[in-house]
Formats: structure tokens, C-alpha cells, sequence
């Protein structure tokens, strides 16, 4: 089955204020990247332009009331009481436009979720998705309308066991909230720890109620988090809970605000995680929905997500051994196809080891104590 890239024209229409750091025009940029190095090229690999969401597919998540005042901000009309809704704040500014682009976003997912539904591809990537703070009745951190949510609903509501795994910087809290008592949507959030980041929520304590309860599960990260350590969560923390669960399909966020420099974080890792996280998740032999997200430093970020397109396309399994020497080492991407997008190593300072090691063992620990036992995972 094809490995299905989402985009259409209308995606770059419509650019959020100057002013705000969310830059929409990212997803053509990785486009254009992917087309300039041939990495769209193949019998294996489509284009697929996604369908707008209307009014019924965003009423099953948001709530009419919500709906409407969007299409009226939408307009140029603005009121008041759309405050109390998120919107008009500086992380989530009123600007026509702003309905269309979302519509068009959440659109592009569920085409996604729609294409593996219908056998059409086992691997998807929009990098123009992720906007998983959008609530159903209020937006939040430039996020409008929920497309993961929705996305992950179109999936659940076929049938399918859903697998949510989420490694943006920031804490997936709508998402979580919008499944937090079910169980047959599971959501896994990597983040910055939300005592120095918003949303200021994803502590461990956090994992559902209910039918759901063990269902949501957060593994908060500290300031100065770099790969080696990160990437010993995923494997101790989150890969026995995807085995457990076992679902039938995998919906992955792909945040790059997780890398050194992101100019609104405070993480210490480069997109070689991107590639290695993709590479253990392809190994599950399960269909992938992957999502964008945030990253605020564009050059880096469609430097990333070109990479986690050519990871998604199995292109950098072959070349791991090289990993760390094309990239900004080299400073070109034309090397060794999709390996030369790789960051350079970056080693961690011995004083930022002896703060980040302990937390994040004890946050493994945690989580090993309240949401191992209930999926049946047996400790070592």
C-alpha cells in the first residue's frame, strides 16, 4: 500500500497574523523540499489533496455554539464574549481566514484516516495537522479546531483500535480531555513538563477515568531533555504500552518544537528522534497517521519533517549508520538522500546529565506504578 503525503494549495492561503509565531506556510516549504530531493518520487508513494471539513463532520467533536462564532470571527466580526471562547488572544488571534485554514487542516486528517480506512495507504503524513489544543467549545495555543480528535473519531468510529502517541513539546490537553473516559483511543503525550510550559497540564497522575482510566498516559520531560535519555522513555515507557494495547492503527503527532534552539521550548534534542521514534513504530506492523504540530523554528522544522516523511517511507532504516553526519554537520541535504537531512550529535553537558537522568527516572518509575498494572505489563 502507498505511503500518502496531504497537501493541497489551499492549505497555503491563508498565513496566521505576522505577529504570531505559528507559521502555516511550513507544509509547502516541506513540500517543496521533499520534490527538490526526489523523495516524493516513487511507485510507492502519492499525493493526495485533501477534502475541506464542513459543518457536520466538525459538529461530531465541537459544539455549534463554538462553530458559529468562529465563522463570525471568521468574517471580520468580533465580540466580546469570544474571549471566554480563546479567541482573540495573543496565542490564538482573530484574522479572516482563520476558519477556512482550519477547516481545510482537519479536512487533510480525516482524508488521511479516510485513505487507511479504505486500504488506499498504510502510512500517511499532513504536516499541516496537529492542532491538539483546540477543546470542543474554546481554541487554545493557536489551535482553532481539534483535526486529531476528529481524526482519531473517524478511526474509532470504524472500529479501530486507536493508538495516540503524541511528541510535540507541548501536552496534548485536548486531545486528552476529549478521550479521557474511553478506552478505545489511547493517548501517550512526550512533553515538556507542565510546570515550565503551557498548557500547565500531562503529569503522571493524569490517566483517565472510567472506562478510560489507564488509557491516558504522560510523561512529562524536563527542561534540557536530550536524545539518549528521551529515547529511553519511549523504549522503556512508551513501547510496552503500545504492545500492550496493541492497536490497529497508530495517530503520531510530530511536534519539532522538541529541538534545541525551538524558540518557545525548552528541549535539547535534535530530529534524529524524529527518525528513531518512526522507525520503532514501523516495526509494529500497524498503519500510521502522522501529524505536524508545532515548531517555531521553520528551518529546522521542515528540515524535520522532511526527514520524518523519508523515516515514514522506511528510507532511513538503511542509513542509520550514518546518522549524524549529513545535515547541519554538512550543511546541505545532498547527501546519502534522506540521511543528509539529519542533525549532527549533539552531546549533553555532565551538569545537565545529573538533572535530567533522575527526573526522568522517577517519571518512568511513576508511571511503571500507576499504569503498567492495569494493561497487565509486568515490570523487570
Amino acid at each position: 500500500m502507498k505511503k500518502v503525503f496531504i497537501h493541497g494549495s489551499q492549505l497555503d492561503r491563508y498565513p496566521y497574523p505576522e505577529s504570531c509565531p505559528f507559521k502555516t506556510h511550513r507544509a509547502g516549504m516541506v513540500r517543496q523540499k521533499l520534490t527538490s530531493m526526489g523523495l516524493l518520487r516513487g511507485d510507492d508513494k502519492a499525493e493526495v489533496v485533501p477534502v475541506r471539513a464542513d459543518r457536520t463532520l466538525l459538529e461530531q467533536f465541537h459544539t455549534p455554539a463554538y462553530l458559529d462564532a468562529i465563522i463570525r470571527a471568521n468574517e471580520g466580526h468580533f465580540e466580546t464574549e469570544m474571549l471566554y471562547m480563546g479567541l482573540g488572544t495573543g496565542d490564538c488571534p482573530v484574522f479572516r481566514g482563520m476558519y477556512d485554514y482550519s477547516a481545510w487542516a482537519v479536512g487533510a486528517t480525516v482524508t488521511g484516516a479516510e485513505e487507511i480506512l479504505a486500504g488506499r495507504a498504510a502510512i500517511v503524513f499532513n504536516p499541516s495537522g496537529g492542532y491538539h489544543h483546540a477543546f470542543s467549545d474554546h481554541a487554545g495555543g493557536f489551535c482553532y479546531l481539534n483535526d486529531v480528535v476528529l481524526g482519531c473519531m473517524t478511526l474509532a468510529k470504524a472500529g479501530k483500535r486507536v493508538l495516540f502517541l503524541d511528541i510535540d513539546v507541548h501536552h496534548c490537553d485536548g486531545v486528552q480531555a476529549a478521550f479521557y473516559d474511553r478506552a478505545d483511543v489511547m493517548t501517550i503525550s512526550t512533553h515538556q513538563d507542565g510546570r515550565t510550559l503551557f498548557p500547565g497540564t500531562g503529569f503522571v497522575d493524569e490517566i483517565g477515568t472510567g472506562e478510560g482510566r489507564g488509557y491516558s498516559v504522560n510523561f512529562p520531560l524536563p527542561i534540557g531533555t536530550y536524545d539518549e535519555v528521551y529515547m529511553k522513555v519511549i523504549r522503556q515507557g512508551v513501547l510496552p504500552l503500545i504492545h500492550a494495547y496493541n492497536p490497529d492503527v497508530i495517530v503520531l503527532e510530530i511536534g519539532a518544537d522538541t529541538l534545541a534552539g525551538d524558540p518557545l521550548a525548552g528541549l535539547a534534542m535534535t530530529n534524529n528522534t524524529c527518525a528513531d521514534v518512526i522507525n520503532l513504530l514501523l516495526a509494529f506492523g500497524k498503519p500510521i497517521l502522522t501529524v505536524g504540530g508545532g515548531g517555531y523554528n521553520v528551518d529546522n522544522t521542515v528540515r524535520a519533517w522532511a526527514l520524518v516523511w523519508s523515516a515514514l517511507c522506511g528510507e532511513q532504516r538503511e542509513q542509520d549508520a550514518f546518522a549524524g553526519m549529513g545535515g547541519v554537520m554538512l550543511e546541505t541535504t545532498d547527501w546519502q538522500g534522506g540521511a543528509g537531512l539529519r542533525d549532527r550529535v549533539l552531546i549533553p553537558a555532565d551538569e545537565q546529565r545529573k538533572t535530567v537522568v533522575p527526573f526522568l527516572e522517577e517519571i518512568l518509575d511513576q508511571v511503571r506504578r500507576t499504569v503498567f498494572p492495569i494493561h497487565g505489563i509486568r515490570q523487570k
